[in-house]
C-alpha cells in the first residue's frame, strides 16, 4: 500500500469518527439525566412573601424582582429599568426597602418578603394606598407600586431616627418636611411627574398636614 492510499484512509477514517463524535455530543439527553443536569446548576432557597412560605430551586444569577413575577407570578412589582435606577422594583424585605432587580434571590434565605400585594388589596387598603388614592398620587401607575413599598419604608425610618443628607442634626429626630421626604424619595422616579402629590400622601398618611 503506498503512501497516498493510506493518507486517504486515515482521512476517511478521521472524518468518519468525528462525524460519530459529533452526532453522539447532538444526541438529546435523556429526561432523566436533563433533569439531574438542571438540579445540578440551582440552589435551594426557601423565604416568607407576604405571610407565604416559599421553598423554591433557582438558578443562583436569578434576581428576586424575576423570582417575584416570573415564578411567583405577583407582578405588581414592576421591572422599569432592570439597573437600580428608577425604584420600580422596590419592595420591603425584613420591613426595609431595596431594589429588587439588583439583588439575588439566593441571598435572602429566611428573609420576609413583602410586595405591594402584600400591603393590602383594593377591599382593604393599606393606609398609604388610600393616600396615593385621595391626592392622586399617579397618573400612569407604573412606578406607584415601588413608590407606596418606598413611601412606607421611608415613615419608617424617620420614626426609627434614621437621618438623611439633608437631616440637619444627625443626633435629632428627623422632621417630616417636604424636603426630607423629597430627598428619601429619591430614588423612586415618577416620570408622569406626581412628586408633589406623593409627598401629600406622605404627610398624612405620618398624620402631618400636606
Amino acid at each position: 500500500m503506498d503512501n497516498d492510499t493510506r493518507t486517504r484512509i486515515s482521512r476517511r477514517v478521521f472524518i468518519a469518527t468525528s462525524a460519530g463524535t459529533a452526532a453522539t455530543l447532538a444526541a438529546p439527553l435523556p429526561a432523566a439525566a436533563q433533569a439531574a443536569a438542571a438540579a445540578a446548576d440551582t440552589s435551594p432557597v426557601q423565604f416568607e412573601v407576604n405571610g407565604k412560605r416559599h421553598e423554591l430551586r433557582l438558578d443562583p444569577r436569578t434576581t428576586l424582582l424575576d423570582v417575584l413575577r416570573e415564578h411567583l407570578h405577583l407582578t405588581g412589582t414592576k421591572k422599569g429599568c432592570d439597573q437600580g435606577q428608577c425604584g420600580a422594583c422596590t419592595v420591603l424585605v425584613n420591613g426595609s426597602r431595596i431594589n429588587s432587580c439588583l439583588s439575588l434571590a439566593v441571598m435572602h434565605e429566611g428573609d420576609s418578603i413583602t410586595t405591594i400585594e402584600g400591603l393590602g388589596t383594593p377591599e382593604r387598603m393599606h393606609p398609604m394606598q388610600a393616600a396615593f388614592v385621595k391626592h392622586d398620587g399617579f397618573q400612569c401607575g407604573y412606578c406607584t407600586p415601588g413608590q407606596i413599598c418606598s413611601a412606607v419604608a421611608v415613615l419608617a425610618e424617620i420614626k426609627a431616627g434614621v437621618p438623611s443628607h439633608v437631616s440637619l442634626d444627625l443626633t435629632a429626630q428627623p422632621l417630616l418636611s417636604k424636603q426630607e421626604l423629597r430627598e428619601r424619595m429619591s430614588g423612586n422616579i415618577c416620570r408622569c411627574g406626581a412628586y408633589p402629590n406623593i409627598i401629600d400622601a406622605m404627610q398624612e398618611t405620618a398624620g402631618g398636614t400636606p
